[in-house]
């Protein structure tokens, strides 16, 4: 045998990175509820292990992941619209994607309404089993629809890069890329500064990407040793409305407009980008997730980084069907909680407020919890129903997020199919 053959083999044999965060992402589960079922109270198990060592090194990844994120976006960002060049067709290619979003948002919130409708999680509910967390909610803070769209545009873009909003680096990021694509060789050094720079953001993207495993294995491990399972059982009816809804949205909407507007076979997109998946739900974080992503679809599907640099991180900012499922629910679950009757106008304003909340969210964990206050207060529920299910929203806020990036990777494919920037070589490949 040759020393190439050799070499193939090899590859062949070694277990992708991919693999290996699914594997994490199982062993940190049953690893997290043997330390909570079958390990006894101790400080060693809840200061050192739990709260120490998984404490350190998930939110380490955590943190390594968000150091790489607004310097990786910008970056994109600016060379995305520098590659389109063309105004005309960089409106064309946001347009198609803010519409896309949009529409998408007001079907999950319609989906989790109906679901929530059929399923009544409120209906029979034993309040006096639940922790209703009241202090938590009084911290809260919703924004109003006319300070969301303000917020868009920077009046500091290096405050804007330092905090990390991401909805207004993105603004700003665009119009460098489209100035820069306009001028030309007269900014060809600035040109090239942010190209060399997003190749060595890439780089050392890979290389965080590298310690996931261990990241994912550590977050997962110890949400559950601190959950487990008893907490889930009063509300249990609402995690399944919750979990139905979202698997509709995944798995029913988002890959019947995949097959309607590109042709390309949805089982093949679910199974390339599964592990992508499971990296968003381990971490919890949109924002997180933006490298893999783009990565993912470039390498797996062969969709064009001129489009996915440009879609993702948009995604990732005010694409939030998962929320706005959990908010739908929510809503029901509050109102046949408390007997409270919800008119048809009060469902179109839910639609229409849960879609205008998910605009400028932050890719952030448990952050669908806050803007909820706004969709209550627009239709008068109490918004200490809130406190009922944040004990709970820490698993839910894990699978909501795999549902949100799911629906960017979806987006930015048909987007690019539309726009020629598709390799379905790539994409029909087996791997």
């Amino acid at each position: 045998m040759s020393a190439k053959k050799e070499k193939n083999v090899k590859e062949k044999k070694k277990i992708s990175l991919t693999s290996m965060i699914f594997i994490a992402l199982i062993a940190g589960a049953i690893t997290g509820m043997v330390l909570h079922y079958l390990v006894p109270d101790s400080s060693v198990k809840n200061d050192v292990i739990v709260e120490g060592v998984l404490y350190v090194l998930g939110q380490g990844f955590i943190r390594l992941m968000k150091m790489l994120v607004v310097p990786l976006v910008f970056c994109s960002l600016v060379c995305g619209s520098m590659a389109i060049g063309d105004t005309k067709k960089l409106g064309n290619v946001g347009g198609k994607t803010l519409a896309f979003y949009l529409v998408t948002t007001a079907v999950a919130v319609a989906v989790a309404l109906g679901i929530g409708t059929l399923l009544r999680p409120g209906i029979g509910l034993d309040m006096s089993k639940i922790q209703v967390n009241a202090s938590d909610i009084e911290t809260m803070e919703s924004t109003s629809l006319v300070q969301t769209i303000l917020n868009i545009i920077p009046d500091n873009p290096i405050k804007s890069l330092a905090s990390g909003e991401m909805l207004q680096i993105i603004v700003f990021a665009l119009i460098i890329g489209v100035i820069l694509a306009k001028l030309g060789e007269r900014a060809e050094t600035v040109s090239n500064f942010i190209s060399q720079f997003n190749d060595i953001m890439m780089e050392m993207t890979m290389m965080v990407m590298s310690l996931a495993p261990i990241g994912v294995f550590s977050l997962i491990a110890r949400t559950f040793a601190t959950i487990g399972f008893s907490a889930f059982v009063p509300l249990a009816k609402y995690m399944i409305a919750v979990l139905i809804a979202l698997a509709i949205q995944c798995f029913g909407v988002y890959q019947i407009l995949l097959k309607v507007f590109t042709g390309l076979n949805p089982v093949k997109f679910i199974r390339k980008f599964f592990p992508v998946m499971a990296f968003a739900f381990s971490t919890a974080t949109s924002n997180a997730t933006i490298p893999l992503s783009i990565d993912t679809l470039y390498k797996k599907m062969g969709v064009s980084k001129k489009i996915s640099s440009f879609t993702i991180p948009l995604g990732a900012t005010i694409n939030m069907d998962g929320t706005s499922i959990m908010q739908g629910v929510a809503v029901m679950f509050a109102a046949q909680a408390f007997g409270i009757h919800l008119t048809p106008m009060d469902y179109v304003t839910v639609i229409g407020t849960a879609t205008l909340a998910s605009i400028g969210t932050a890719g952030i964990p448990s952050v669908g919890l806050v803007t909820l206050t706004m969709v209550f207060n627009s239709v008068g529920l109490p918004v200490e129903a809130i406190g009922i299910i944040m004990g709970i929203d820490r698993i839910l806020d894990m699978a909501r997020t795999a549902v949100n990036i799911t629906g960017d990777a979806v987006c930015t494919t048909i987007v690019a199919c539309q726009n020629g920037a598709v390799d379905k070589e790539v994409f029909n490949k087996a791997e």
